[in-house]
């Protein structure tokens, strides 16, 4: 499904959705909203949300069906907010780690989690406890933001288009699910800002040929 919040294809900034939940920033377009709420309410919670006040969620969190991590930046209201919209099955947890846009740093599905080379050893910790995952320091095409340039469900993900099919063929043995390269909304390579997907949902840009 295509969509834009406020003009800006970049989907995956103002979203962050999952099998079991789909948080979007606050303060979009009615359209925006109406557009993942059509596609996802009958299935999972579409919550309205800001995280240390700000819209861009989907790089600042990162979840799974079973958990939720926020930055230390996130507000007790915030958080209480957020914990309280989620099914009751999915761990909530603040982290304290040094780099805070762990949408940007941490990629993952339900089953495995790849992160950012310089991640803290205890974050490392809490993403395999709450998420559930296997975590794997790696990067993408030689960028350390793997969450940025890769975008992950358990039945496929999608990589920077610059990595090899050498490293395409070593991530897919390690996530055990195809890995394809590619663009995403007419050229960009940051694939997770563009894209925002679960395992029956898409959303991405609505790019227009000028």
């Amino acid at each position: 499904t295509r969509v834009q919040f406020e003009n800006n294809n970049e989907v995956g900034v103002f979203a962050r959705l999952t099998n079991s939940y789909c948080l979007v920033g606050i303060g979009g377009s009615e359209n925006f909203y109406s557009v993942f709420e059509s596609e996802l309410a009958d299935h999972v919670p579409v919550i309205h949300a800001s995280i240390a006040g700000c819209r861009i969620i989907g790089r600042l969190c990162v979840g799974n069906s079973k958990g939720l991590l926020l930055p230390n930046t996130t507000t007790d209201q915030e958080m209480l907010h957020i914990r309280n919209s989620l099914p009751d099955s999915v761990v909530v947890q603040r982290i304290e780690e040094r780099l805070s846009a762990l949408g940007n740093c941490i990629c993952t599905n339900d089953y495995v989690a790849l992160t950012h080379t310089d991640l803290d050893r205890e974050t490392e910790e809490i993403v395999a406890d709450v998420l559930g995952v296997e975590v794997f320091r790696q990067t993408i095409a030689g960028n350390v933001l793997v969450g940025s340039y890769c975008c992950l469900t358990n039945q496929g993900g999608m990589v920077h288009p610059r990595t090899s099919v050498e490293d395409q063929d070593e991530l897919s043995s390690l996530l055990q699910v195809p890995i394809v390269a590619g663009t995403v909304n007419r050229g960009s390579d940051v694939i997770a800002a563009g894209l925002c997907v679960n395992d029956w949902s898409a959303f991405c840009g609505l790019v227009r040929v000028c």
